[in-house]
């Protein structure tokens, strides 16, 4: 079992939502926090908040869909505080809307889904995170850090309506665990390095909370816990993920239940 004590997250979309409350987590149990995204005053503004709990927190500005900033981020880690131990790449947006839109009455396309609207979602929700992975694992490997790649999928991933660029990048995040542990398998170094995913259903996240009420509401109808799923409540599964090394090359459903209707 590995300790929290003195590890060292780095942690993408962390001045909000769920990466927030990781680094607060992390933090709080001792660990140590790398905290990433490309909004640099919330970026700054978390760090004052996070370091109420704990000094043992840096910030650096990240655009997820550099090479170069994610070079550098993974090397600030190291010069910083001389390992890597969970790579939490939380960064992510949505952009929904359908792909194709028909009018109601003539049946015939009135709109389609922007081909930038399709690629922002997955330059940052795939290519961001494939980025983020591979340098911090390069400093993994040639450091000798222990740890775990905790990747984030989505319910979305079983095929949401109206989230198609969405749910590819959430589909892409649930193989990249089996895929990961192959590859560290074929060059033994899958007993220091391991990869899962973590898949939320509906979370309290703050923009979640600001949505219209009575859309809350019907969300919550599909959920047979009766509540949103808390943001600690994935953090806890992400720590236990950490701490438990027999957790290796899979994808973990926290979603209280939920089961998508065949209209998504």
């Amino acid at each position: 079992m590995l300790s929290i004590r003195d590890s060292v997250a780095v942690i993408t979309g962390g001045s909000g939502g769920i990466g927030k409350v990781l680094a607060e987590y992390w933090l709080t149990n001792g660990g140590k926090v790398i905290n990433a995204d490309v909004e640099e005053d919330g970026l700054r503004s978390t760090e004052q908040e996070l370091r109420k709990i704990s000094d043992s927190i840096a910030s650096i500005v990240c655009d997820v869909t550099s090479e170069e900033d994610n070079s550098r981020l993974a090397s600030f880690a190291m010069e910083r505080f001389g390992a890597i131990n969970l790579v939490a790449p939380f960064a992510g947006i949505t952009a929904d809307g359908l792909m194709i839109n028909t009018d109601r009455e003539s049946g015939k396309v009135v709109g389609k889904m922007a081909l930038d609207r399709f690629k922002k979602v997955v330059d940052i929700n795939l290519t961001g995170v494939f980025l983020t992975v591979r340098e911090c694992v390069e400093q993994m490997i040639n450091n000798g850090c222990k740890g775990l790649v905790c990747v984030v999928s989505s319910t979305g991933s079983l095929g949401t309506a109206g989230q198609l660029n969405y749910s590819s990048s959430k589909a892409a995040m649930s193989v990249f665990p089996k895929v990961l542990m192959a590859e560290f398998f074929r060059r033994n170094i899958a007993d220091n390095i391991r990869c899962m995913a973590v898949a939320p259903g509906y979370v309290a996240t703050p923009m979640v909370k600001n949505m219209d009420e009575r859309i809350i509401s019907r969300i919550v109808e599909q959920i047979p816990i009766g509540r949103l799923i808390e943001p600690v409540e994935i953090v806890s599964i992400v720590a236990e993920l950490y701490r438990n090394e027999a957790m290796a090359g899979e994808t973990v459903f926290v979603h209280g239940g939920l089961r998508l209707g065949s209209k998504g």
